[in-house]
């Protein structure tokens, strides 16, 4: 299979990053935490369970793989934790963005600090993407946190005033950090990222807009903010490659947000410099598809319509049924189907079951784009 056009992506059977880690890796790196084993008996793990992945995929037959973020604990390790230097994670229960009775529960649970300068911290996941290379002749997209990430968990109480008494300073350098990041992923082959901006589509739930407003940040302000650091990011990316955003709630619906795309979808399909957009579409909280009125000639929406946190398959029809609903507002050829968020981060656990789940789903958003769109 040859690489794909850029004006070819999306394809129309997507999928969005992580995958259900099999047991036998959650424990090598439980031993690895614990002490007992090497960073090369842990890394030798992750490429046997990374290879077994690739092949679940090819199989099932996407176009388009990762590496299911095996090597990452969370789908933000990859770039805040590892990826830059003067950050660090604080794990909170009683701090944070703490529960409340009139503005839903606790937002964070682990807190990016600022503590010194932002730096890339040099190539850390090029060869991770040169080792998902190695194994497939599909097309590899690699998937980074966004941006707003720091910001919107930390708040300024989060970045020290003393290494950054100005904010532009901070998203100067962050930025910097992320242009340097792309380059190396390209020198390694990699032609198409995934952004996981996340905390956009929550801007439109009132929870988050009176949390943000508690610790003095304004959310439409922050909106600019940050669609204006995804768009330096995308501006200083290597012309060679292509970039999604992935904009969703959370996997856990009891916490972050519930809201549908209307309030910031003007600003999303416009001003975001990007022409592909990876959407939460499953159930009631993400709203209706009538935003997709706003997605501009030429740009184009993966629609996430097949539960990732529920092992129930999705019919064939009705999952077509939901793509000639948001046919009302976008025409098919702007359209695409994946699950509605990672796989890793729901109630799958890493068992037999919830891998053959998985897999049927998988299957399942790859028969859908042959019916509808007659190819992958």
């Amino acid at each position: 299979m040859h690489p794909p056009k850029r004006d070819s992506l999306p394809f129309h059977a997507e999928h969005i990053g992580s995958l259900v880690r099999p047991t036998s890796l959650v424990r090598v790196r439980q031993e690895f935490e614990a002490g007992s084993i090497d960073s090369a008996a842990l890394r030798a793990a992750e490429d046997e369970a990374i290879r077994q992945v690739v092949a679940l995929q090819e199989e099932v037959g996407l176009a388009v793989v990762t590496d299911g973020e095996f090597r990452r604990g969370t789908y933000s390790d990859s770039f805040t934790t590892q990826g830059i230097r003067g950050v660090s994670v604080l794990m909170t229960k009683p701090e944070g963005w703490k529960s409340s009775s009139t503005h839903g529960n606790r937002m964070a649970r682990r807190i990016p600090q600022v503590v010194e300068r932002i730096e890339w911290n040099g190539p850390q996941h090029a060869s991770d993407f040169a080792y998902l290379r190695s194994l497939t002749d599909r097309v590899g997209k690699f998937t980074l946190p966004g941006p707003g990430y720091i910001h919107y968990r930390a708040g300024r109480e989060h970045i020290s005033r003393d290494v950054y008494p100005d904010l532009d300073a901070f998203w100067s350098d962050l930025v910097n950090a992320y242009h340097q990041e792309l380059r190396a992923l390209s020198s390694a082959g990699c032609t198409y990222v995934q952004i996981d901006e996340t905390s956009l589509v929550k801007f439109g739930d009132p929870r988050v807009r009176a949390l943000l407003a508690a610790r003095g940040d304004d959310w439409q302000e922050l909106l600019r903010v940050y669609i204006d650091a995804v768009n330096a990011v995308i501006a200083g990316a290597p012309k060679s490659m292509t970039i999604g955003i992935h904009v969703c709630r959370s996997q856990d619906p009891s916490w972050q947000a519930s809201a549908g795309y209307d309030p910031i979808a003007q600003a999303m399909f416009h001003d975001i410099k990007t022409d592909i957009y990876f959407l939460e579409y499953d159930d009631p909280r993400s709203g209706s598809f009538e935003p997709l009125r706003l997605l501009p000639e030429g740009k184009k929406a993966v629609l996430g319509l097949v539960h990732s946190r529920k092992p129930e398959l999705e019919s064939l029809e009705f999952l077509k049924q939901r793509i000639d609903a948001a046919c009302r507002y976008a025409r098919l050829e702007q359209l695409a189907i994946s699950p509605q968020c990672g796989f890793a981060t729901g109630v799958f656990l890493g068992d037999d079951n919830a891998i053959a789940a998985q897999r049927a789903k998988l299957a399942r958003v790859v028969e859908v784009s042959r019916e509808v769109w007659g190819q992958t």
